[in-house]
């Protein structure tokens, strides 16, 4: 078995790909996907908006609550004071009129509260408008006929149109209020004039609102009439208004926000995203070698972290290329070797009658034959090593059961020049580790096999495991000659071979080492050799990765 040193660059693996697979792909995109996922969660500020405006609508409803009540006290109190001040007496079945107009005139005409009495028959008998009091006059510039309105109180009514559909008043029956209005136009009223107090929220034409509460004037529990407050809300409409115009003011404000961190996303995030997918694309397209990958090292986040990744895997499909380039290399400069001696041997063959000469020559040939037929078994192996290993499930191996099994068969079958192995059969399960079990045995049998071929008669090949915390180790050494010296490395290259001058021209390639060390290394371990210090010899030292679903220490 030759002694050669290998990297992780095995196989000869390379297939060409159809038309088909190499078609660049364009990443010319006019609007990046991932953007509209970041506008699309970014617009969650819009719901909030109409979250505000629906919240709003009910705001108008308690605000008109609110009013309500204050209302009811207040007709509470005038309707309190008419039954005891504008009534003839204790036996009186009716408003008395002049005092209870000039109740009304000192109690409602401060207010914007409008005032109406009716009498039993249902009657309108007073009315705090025509209530002759304080009056002013107020003089308002009336706008040009000819005049525009400004473009932006048009938008704004515009804006206070679309509100109107997004936030729905409340439905309530219509306001009326004309000459002659009777009792029994208002059920409010009616309801007063029965002795129980009513209030209504009524809509005027214009769309806004009216309240209106009823309440029995009454003289010892006799009703003498009703009294009819009502105040409207448009205070509370443009109180409504405005805070809806706030709240749109701000959601335009979130919203203008949404679009720059937006963008500000878009740059952290899209923008790199791109340039990796480009810098991806040309080097899946073969053209030239990409060696500047962007690796944002700057950045401490995971797209730092991807364009790291993508630079290291492009560094090592360069170095694989490399590789199976300088494979390929050497297993031409191999294969030659035998066909040029096979060669050589032919035309001397023709030059030549000797029988004798023919023998030999015949023998050269078939040494070269056996040789080409080694090195074609062992690239074969080696190129289809890494597919095997990237395609291998991982499962728990038992390195001690496995030496013991293989150690046993290299007894049953006897070993050459009466070589002996010493190895100390261990506990199951004491020394196992995760991999591939065919690979890893060739491993073993292939340093075993090196270390029997170096040995001399009757010598001794010691096989020794031990383990620490996390690791296993395997320790495999002979009574050879050792290594020579500076070789500690060269050993496990490819085609590297230095056999013992007895050992049959062409049983080894110059691969074996080169594979293991491949092997180990795609398990996370590592494998060296030096010399035996205690006495001459080689010594081979396999460390790998105890598993962490078995085993245990010793």
């Amino acid at each position: 078995m030759a002694r050669t040193r290998g990297e992780n660059d095995g196989g000869l693996k390379a297939t060409r790909p159809d038309s088909e697979a190499v078609r660049p792909r364009h990443y010319t995109r006019g609007i990046s996907p991932l953007m509209v996922r970041i506008l699309a969660v970014n617009a969650l500020a819009i719901f909030t908006l109409v979250g505000g405006i629906l919240y709003l609508n009910q705001f108008r409803t308690s605000l008109i609550h609110d009013r309500r009540l204050a209302l009811e006290v207040q007709a509470q109190i005038i309707a309190a004071a008419l039954g005891e001040s504008a009534s003839a007496g204790p036996e009186a079945t009716e408003i008395d009129l002049p005092p209870a107009r000039q109740i009304l005139s000192r109690l409602v005409s401060p207010t914007d509260i409008r005032a109406r009495l009716f009498g039993v028959s249902g009657s309108m008998i007073a009315d705090s408008r025509l209530i002759a009091g304080e009056k002013r006059v107020y003089a308002e510039p009336l706008p040009r006929l000819d005049s525009e309105t400004p473009l932006s109180q048009r938008a704004e009514a515009v804006l206070r149109k679309g509100l109107e559909y997004v936030s729905p008043r409340p439905l309530a029956p219509p306001y009326i209020d004309k000459p002659g209005l009777r009792a029994a136009d208002l059920i409010e009223v009616m309801s007063a004039l029965e002795g129980e107090p009513m209030s209504q929220v009524r809509q005027r034409e214009d769309g806004g609102y009216a309240i209106n509460v009823a309440m029995p004037v009454q003289r010892f529990r006799r009703v003498l009439g009703a009294l009819l407050l009502t105040a409207q809300t448009d205070d509370i409409e443009r109180i409504v208004q405005s805070e809806q115009m706030l709240i749109v003011q701000i959601s335009s404000a979130a919203f203008v926000l949404t679009i720059l961190l937006s963008l500000f996303l878009g740059q952290a995030l899209v923008r790199p995203i791109r340039v990796l997918a480009r810098a991806a694309e040309r080097v899946r397209g073969a053209i030239g070698r990409e060696e500047n990958i962007p690796e944002f090292a700057d950045r401490k986040d995971e797209i730092g972290d991807l364009s790291r990744s993508l630079s290291d895997m492009t560094r090592a499909l360069y170095n694989q290329i490399d590789a199976v380039e300088s494979f390929a290399a050497d297993v031409a400069h191999e294969l030659k070797n035998p066909l040029s001696s096979m060669r050589s041997a032919l035309e001397t063959m023709k030059r030549t009658d000797r029988p004798d000469l023919h023998e030999r020559l015949l023998g050269i040939i078939a040494e070269d034959v056996q040789r080409l037929d080694r090195l074609i078994s062992d690239i074969s192996d080696a190129s289809r090593l890494d597919a095997e290993l990237t395609r291998g499930a991982m499962e728990p191996v038992d390195i001690g059961t496995m030496l013991a099994t293989m150690i046993d068969g290299y007894r049953t079958t006897g070993v050459a020049r009466g070589v002996k192995i010493a190895f100390d059969d261990p506990e199951a399960g004491a020394y196992v580790v995760d991999g591939i079990g065919g690979r890893l045995g060739q491993v073993w049998r292939n340093i075993i096999d090196n270390a029997i071929s170096f040995s001399p008669e009757g010598g001794t090949v010691t096989v020794t495991l031990a383990r620490g915390d996390k690791r296993i180790t395997t320790y495999i050494s002979d009574e050879g000659p050792g290594l020579p010296e500076g070789a500690e490395e060269k050993i496990f290259s490819r085609f590297y071979s230095e056999r013992p001058s007895e050992e049959d021209f062409g049983r080894h390639s110059g691969l074996g080492l080169a594979i293991s060390k491949q092997v180990i290394e795609a398990h996370r371990g590592q494998i060296s050799a030096t010399n035996r210090t205690d006495r001459s010899g080689a010594l081979f030292i396999i460390d790998l990765p105890a598993s962490k679903n078995g085993g245990t220490k010793s």
